[in-house]
């Protein structure tokens, strides 16, 4: 138990900005199994961000209330995995080669492609969530967040890392069965609660849309790249996280 929580922390430090003990104890091989834990950390930042929006609705519409959790989520994770899709959508789009494109996904710089992506992606976030009764909300920020980054396990379990170094690289070296086993039965764990706390309909098209975000933004960079790189971790969890609040979306 004193590994696996040590695991955990490593996954919450490298997910999130959350100040970590450094009693951790970080070894490369508790970075590699933290993937693990990504689907539950993602919980955790799901549900302070639904924290933030719960209690800003005793002050303010819940417009203002869902801004402010959008503010509280890109705090907790340094947007992390927001950065990551425009970089990606600046290397895809602006690359016309793949070599070109891992270039100028290293760049710092955000291009028009990047910032095109980013401004639709919080701008729909925003809009999908706004339509949401707030019960609604709470529950699919806490359940959205946690599901959308086992699509990103999915990614390096299913996929190939394109770099030698880089963000994704301390994660990108190989997932375990026992690692996969954790993530999926987290996966399921939360669909199970989504199932019961909204219905078997909901449930199914919030799934859906999880499924085709996936699908949509890993086609986009594997037909570029042949494979994947940490920006595109950050791409496949911002998208399959639309694409669930949109399947929830078409059955309210």
């Amino acid at each position: 138990m004193r590994e696996q929580f040590a695991i955990l922390l490593l996954a919450v430090q490298f997910l999130t900005r959350l100040p970590v003990p450094a009693s951790a104890g970080f070894t490369p091989e508790r970075l590699t199994a933290s993937t693990r834990y990504h689907p539950l950390v993602g919980v955790l930042i799901g549900a302070l961000v639904a924290l933030v929006y719960a209690l800003a609705l005793l002050a303010w519409p819940p417009l203002v209330a869902l801004l402010l959790s959008l503010a509280a989520s890109l705090l907790l994770t340094g947007a992390f995995h927001e950065d990551g899709l425009a970089d990606m959508f600046d290397g895809v789009g602006g690359g016309l080669t793949r070599e070109r494109a891992l270039e100028i996904m290293k760049d710092s710089r955000l291009g028009t492609y990047g910032t095109a992506a980013l401004v639709l992606a919080l701008g729909l976030k925003v809009a999908l969530l706004a339509a949401m009764p707030p019960s609604v909300v709470i529950l699919a920020l806490i359940l959205g967040h946690g599901l959308s980054r086992f699509s990103s396990v999915l990614v390096i379990a299913t996929s190939a890392y394109v770099r030698d170094h880089g963000t994704g690289k301390p994660v990108a070296d190989g997932l375990s069965r026992e690692s996969l086993v954790i993530a999926t039965g987290t996966a399921l764990v939360l669909w199970l609660g989504l199932a019961l706390g909204l219905g078997p309909v909901p449930a199914l098209l919030g799934l859906l849309g999880l499924a085709l975000g996936h699908w949509g933004i890993r086609r986009v960079f594997e037909r570029k790249l042949g494979g994947y790189t940490g920006d595109c971790l950050g791409a496949v969890q911002q998208g399959s996280e639309l694409g669930f609040y949109l399947g929830l979306l078409a059955w309210l």
